[in-house]
């Protein structure tokens, strides 16, 4: 299956970096990726849905996902349960960088399968560099909202 993962230090205190990622209903407003997304479930628990659309590279991808947050470790973990993938699950985490109270590194997991084998050994390769790219342009929009906020 293909991966991405993508890290970047933010220049804020965890704390604050964690509550913007886990705002995940408030990306569209400074994603320009993200065209909607909807929370589904009290956001107050620790596990609800979320519904997503993304535009990646010129086309639209739709998925519902199980999102998972734990604040004690700093990690929010997701997982497909419909949408335009065959697989699509991995997680967010961010950690404080040690002697750096201001500092946190974010990171973008997931690995992803899209369900068509026979052309599975051409479209892997790019849906890859799309979905990185698209990770790293919103860590950026997390770096950039921050500084707003300062």
């Amino acid at each position: 299956m293909p991966v991405v993962d993508v890290k970047m230090r933010i220049v804020a205190p965890p704390a604050a970096v964690w509550k913007l990622v886990c705002a995940i209903d408030d990306y569209p407003g400074y994603m320009t990726d993200v065209r909607s997304v909807v929370v589904t479930g009290d956001p107050t628990e620790t596990v609800r849905g979320s519904s997503w659309s993304v535009s990646l590279r010129g086309s639209i991808l739709e998925w519902t996902e199980l999102d998972r947050f734990d604040e004690p470790n700093g990690r929010i973990d997701f997982h497909q349960t419909d949408g335009d993938l065959e697989r699509f699950s991995g997680h967010w985490s961010i950690d404080p960088v040690a002697g750096q109270p201001e500092s946190a590194d974010v990171s973008f997991y997931v690995d992803f399968e899209i369900g068509i084998p026979l052309l599975a050994d051409m479209l892997n390769p790019i849906a890859q560099r799309s979905l990185r790219d698209n990770a790293i342009r919103m860590l950026e929009a997390f770096e950039r909202q921050i500084r707003r906020a300062a």
